[in-house]
Formats: structure tokens, C-alpha cells, sequence
């Protein structure tokens, strides 16, 4: 008879299982570490993503307090305003093409589609353009106002790109220096470019066309 411990089988042992989170039985052993460091990861990024947002809703009210402080200080330019006669709306047959009274029109019969806010580099269909007005857009025509005005255009089509109320940058040839702002019925050149005037005809007439006014 053997003796105890030399030819006796041993007995096997199990290691303990269990059920994880998802339902499904771990054995112990390299699938069973804690979940702990990629818990750690998951929050890292979900913190991240949270700081990223929250800087980019604070650079935008920055954005916007810079904007209404150039607009106040802007508005004693207003008067040189110009209130075309207006030339009624209404659409164009597709196809069909229509000539202005005003190289820049303020209103008057129009494309059926519009063109979107946004700092454009080709130039654009005047038709579409008095589309975009009745929207309740503001369209600036430049050509070569300088970096620092071009600038400036950028940043406020990106800042007011709302569907009813946006800012829409299109080039013009021969303007040279000078900007030509348009809204529906009015327009304001400015033969160099000011921005706290230029901030002031968008504050004051963004978003209040005669399709769907909403400021």
C-alpha cells in the first residue's frame, strides 16, 4: 500500500467563479482583474469631453459680449442707413433670371433657394443672395477690406449661423477697401471697414426678415 503523499492522486481544486456585471461566469486568472483602471480611463475621457464643452459654450458667450459691446458702440453710424424703395418678394420660375435696379438688392423677386450663413469665397447669385435676405440673413459684400476686417467676417458668420437670423460674407469685385452690408430693405457702405459700425447693422437688423422674423 502506498504510503500518504508519494503515489495518491491529488485532488483537484476549482477556483471560485463568479458572475461579472454583465451576466457572464469569470474563472479567475487575467479576465478577471477589476475593471477598476478601465473605469479610470472611461471617466478621464467623459471629463474631458465636459471640460472641452464647457470651453467652447464660454468662448462663444465671450464671443458674443465682444460682439454687443462693438454693436453699442457702433450704433450712432446707423443713420447712414439707406432704405431702398422696396421691389416686393415672391419667387422666380426655375430657370429664370431677373435683373436688379441695385448692384447690391435689398429685395424684389427671387431664387427659390437660399444660400446659408458663412464667409464664401466665390461669388454667388444676387437672385439667391435677396432669397437669404427674407430669411432674415444680413449679406456683406468685400473684396479687399485687410486680414483684420476679413477676420472679423469669419468670426461673426461662424458666430451667427442661425437659420433665420445668420450672417452670410460674399466677395464683390471692385469694392477695394469698402464693405457694402445688406439686410432685407436696407443696405450701409462703409468705404473702409469699422467694425463697431458694421457690428451695429448686424445687431440691428439680424433676424427680421419678412418671412419669419424672430429677434
Amino acid at each position: 500500500m502506498p504510503k500518504y503523499g508519494e503515489d495518491m492522486p491529488r485532488r483537484k481544486t476549482r477556483k471560485k467563479t463568479g458572475k461579472g456585471p454583465n451576466g457572464r461566469i469569470g474563472w479567475g486568472g487575467m479576465g478577471a482583474r477589476p475593471r477598476g483602471r478601465a473605469n479610470f480611463v472611461l471617466g478621464a475621457i467623459a471629463a474631458l469631453a465636459l471640460a472641452a464643452g464647457g470651453l467652447y459654450f464660454w468662448r462663444g458667450d465671450q464671443a458674443n459680449s465682444e460682439f454687443g459691446a462693438l454693436a453699442m458702440q457702433g450704433r450712432a453710424a446707423l443713420s447712414q442707413v439707406r432704405t431702398p424703395p422696396g421691389l416686393g418678394g415672391g419667387h422666380l420660375a426655375p430657370g429664370q433670371s431677373h435683373d436688379y435696379n441695385e448692384r447690391f438688392p435689398t429685395s424684389g423677386i427671387h431664387d427659390s433657394a437660399t444660400v446659408g450663413p458663412g464667409f464664401y469665397r466665390n461669388f454667388l447669385p444676387p437672385t439667391r443672395l435677396v432669397h437669404s435676405l427674407e430669411h432674415g440673413h444680413v449679406v456683406i459684400y468685400y473684396e479687399s477690406p485687410g486680414a483684420e476686417a476679413i477676420q472679423r467676417l469669419k468670426d461673426w458668420t461662424s458666430l451667427h449661423d442661425g437659420h433665420w437670423d445668420g450672417v452670410i460674407a460674399v466677395p464683390a469685385a471692385g469694392l477695394g477697401e469698402a464693405v457694402v452690408l445688406t439686410a432685407w430693405s436696407k443696405i450701409f457702405r462703409l468705404d473702409q471697414f469699422d467694425a463697431a459700425a458694421a457690428a451695429a447693422f448686424i445687431d440691428r437688423y439680424r433676424g427680421r426678415g419678412p418671412e419669419n422674423p424672430v429677434r
